[in-house]
C-alpha cells in the first residue's frame, strides 16, 4: 500500500489540492505543516538535488514578491534560512512517495507514484 509525505501548509489551495488527490485514492497521507514544524535538513537535500535550489522556490508567488526577494541576491544558505522561517517561498506542496518526489500542484507525478507503487 503507497503512503505518501505531504509538507505544505493547512491554507495552500495547492497542498489541499494533493491532500484530496490522494484521499480520493485511498492512499496513506503523512502531512508535515511547515508553519509547526521545518522540513529536516535530510529531506529538503533530497528535493534539491532532484530539482535544484531555484526550482522549489516560487519566484511568482506572493510571499516571495511581499519579501522583497526578486531584487535580492541571496546565498544558497541565506535562501534555506528564509525558506524555513517562510515556507510559502517554495512551490507547495512538496511530495514524496517511495522514491518519487513532485513539487507543486503536479498531478502528472502524483499519477506516476500511483503507477509506481507496489500493489
Amino acid at each position: 500500500m503507497l503512503s505518501v509525505q505531504i509538507f505544505g501548509v493547512k491554507n495552500s489551495q495547492e497542498t489541499r489540492a494533493a491532500e484530496r488527490f490522494f484521499k480520493e485514492r485511498s492512499v496513506t497521507i503523512h502531512f508535515v505543516d511547515l508553519k509547526q514544524k521545518p522540513m529536516a535538513p535530510g529531506e529538503i537535500k533530497r528535493f534539491i538535488e532532484r530539482f535544484g535550489l531555484a526550482g522549489l522556490v516560487d519566484r511568482e508567488g506572493k510571499a516571495y514578491v511581499d519579501a522583497g526577494m526578486k531584487y535580492l541576491k541571496l546565498s544558497d544558505s541565506d535562501l534555506l534560512t528564509r525558506i524555513e522561517r517562510d515556507p510559502k517561498l517554495l512551490k507547495l506542496p512538496l511530495v514524496r512517495g517511495a522514491n518519487r518526489l513532485s513539487v507543486g500542484k503536479d498531478e502528472d507525478s502524483w499519477q506516476a507514484m500511483l503507477a509506481g507503487a507496489p500493489k
